[in-house]
């Protein structure tokens, strides 16, 4: 009576444990910006996802350049970045397929209340940040090859100012922590829109320059390369994708609010 006590109970155990691993859902690896993860935005959208396809996307969050590192890697299924030039460069080199635009904010130079800079007062925002160099204020710098911080060395460039005055701080950090740390040292810094809605609360700052075309800021999906990294999740990377260029998910990135704003605009149909 014990044996087949033991076994109805491992016969149990092993039907219990098949029926949990065949509900198990299947896992997509994102690997994207810290502006879509601290922005709240995946949060909101990835429940919904799972909810109409039945995948579980994993998200790593980093700047571009390690995201598409990790695509190289074949170490994610996807990517979900804001840098053109660098996409376009993973594409040309055979690590991605399939870009597609997803959607876009803009960024935004923000500092101290009392802008000691004037920086708002200036008519772009290269002038904003040569008036921020000239006058040696402090300015943190991301330093850690994201979007934001390929963006922030491109309007240094066409500044023709190099980013090594006695202000400027380099800090290898992700976009949070860099603008806890201006807020800290009453400094100026380059911050996506999505993000410092995010954090404006927490922060004694304020957006001291906004609206300059140059500013712009596009995202975009792309898939891993399946022809040179076969084992990925090609199936479900393609899935994530489509839903989120789909009706879809565009209208609920277009829905998405923080404190009443709008953080990001779809727009997959350009």
């Amino acid at each position: 009576m014990k044996r087949l006590g033991y076994s109805f109970v491992l016969t149990t155990l092993i039907s219990f444990t098949s029926h949990v691993w065949a509900n198990e859902p299947e896992h997509i690896r994102l690997a994207t910006t810290t502006s879509t993860y601290h922005s709240g935005l995946l949060n909101y959208l990835l429940p919904k996802f799972q909810l109409d396809t039945g995948y579980q996307v994993d998200v790593i969050a980093a700047g571009t350049g390690k995201a598409l590192k990790m695509g190289e890697n074949g170490d994610v299924d996807l990517v979900m970045t804001h840098a053109p030039n660098a996409e376009a460069e993973f594409v040309a080199k055979g690590y991605g397929v399939t870009p597609k635009a997803l959607m876009y904010n803009d960024f935004v130079l923000v500092g101290p209340k009392s802008d000691p800079a004037n920086a708002q007062t200036q008519a772009s925002v290269i002038k904003a940040l040569s008036q921020i160099a000239q006058q040696d204020e402090i300015f943190i710098a991301r330093g850690d090859d994201s979007g934001t911080d390929k963006k922030e060395k491109a309007l240094w460039a066409q500044s023709n100012i190099k980013p090594n005055f006695g202000g400027y701080r380099s800090v290898g950090q992700g976009m949070g922590p860099t603008l806890n740390m201006a807020s800290e040292m009453q400094g100026y810094t380059l911050t996506d829109r999505g993000t410092w809605l995010a954090y404006q609360n927490k922060l004694d700052l304020k957006i001291v320059f906004e609206g300059d075309p140059v500013l712009f800021n596009p995202y975009q999906v792309i898939l891993v390369n399946p022809s040179r990294y076969p084992t990925i999740n090609a199936q479900g990377a393609k899935a994530f994708s489509d839903w989120l260029v789909n009706e879809r998910g565009q209208a609920l990135i277009n829905a998405f609010r923080l404190n009443g704003k709008q953080l990001f605009v779809a727009n997959a149909k350009g």
